[in-house]
């Protein structure tokens, strides 16, 4: 099981910061956020960058026991 941990808009989108999701690959939890959260949260998610343990992900890369899986939306402002 995965800690998913949602920012900014991904957060907003699902109600929570952060829950556990059983998943074996980053798109397994993917899709069961999709699926428990809707389609407000597909929608920002499709934008979202996502990282797994502090690295850059992918869809298919593995996942372990207290792996934590992070969707980080893009940020604005900044000069």
């Amino acid at each position: 099981m995965a800690t998913l941990r949602l920012f900014a808009s991904a957060r907003e989108a699902a109600g929570v910061d952060r829950v556990e999701i059983d998943g074996v690959t980053v798109a397994e939890v993917l899709a069961a956020a999709r699926g428990r959260f809707g389609p407000a949260f597909e929608r920002v998610l499709a934008g979202c960058k996502v990282w797994v343990n502090g690295e850059p992900a992918h869809d298919d890369d593995p996942l372990a026991k207290g792996d934590e899986v992070a969707v980080l939306p893009p940020v604005s402002g900044g000069s």
